[in-house]
């Protein structure tokens, strides 16, 4: 009879537990940061930083504070992604982050020729 209530309490305790989706087992969260400056090397507030996921093609932006500082958190390591600033018509290079690169944190300046 023990045995019958414990097997019942274990069953009960596997039913109740949530279960994870399979497409989050395995992925890891990544974070893009860093710093816009202009040509004088100075940062740059106001610019638009773009990050485009390579898979969907979803664009997410965040415009800078005059400290020139950006984010980008809670990104999927199973995707790639595309980075870039642009300021009043002025764009910066771009910068590719990949989803072979095992890293979960990536900093990059991005800087935009103003002149």
């Amino acid at each position: 009879m023990k045995l019958l209530w414990a097997l019942l309490a274990l069953v009960t305790c596997l039913v109740s537990t949530p279960l994870i989706p399979a497409q989050t087992l395995g992925q890891t969260v990544r974070v893009v940061q860093g710093n816009v400056l202009n040509s004088d090397n100075q940062p740059q507030g106001n610019a638009v930083v773009y990050l485009q996921d390579q898979k969907s093609l979803e664009v997410r932006t965040y415009i800078t504070e005059a400290d020139g500082h950006y984010r980008f958190g809670q990104l999927s390591s199973d995707v790639d992604y595309q980075l870039w600033a642009e300021y009043k018509g002025h764009k910066s290079k771009t910068r590719a982050i990949s989803s072979f690169d095992s890293k979960k944190q990536f900093n990059f300046d991005l800087k935009i020729d103003t002149k």
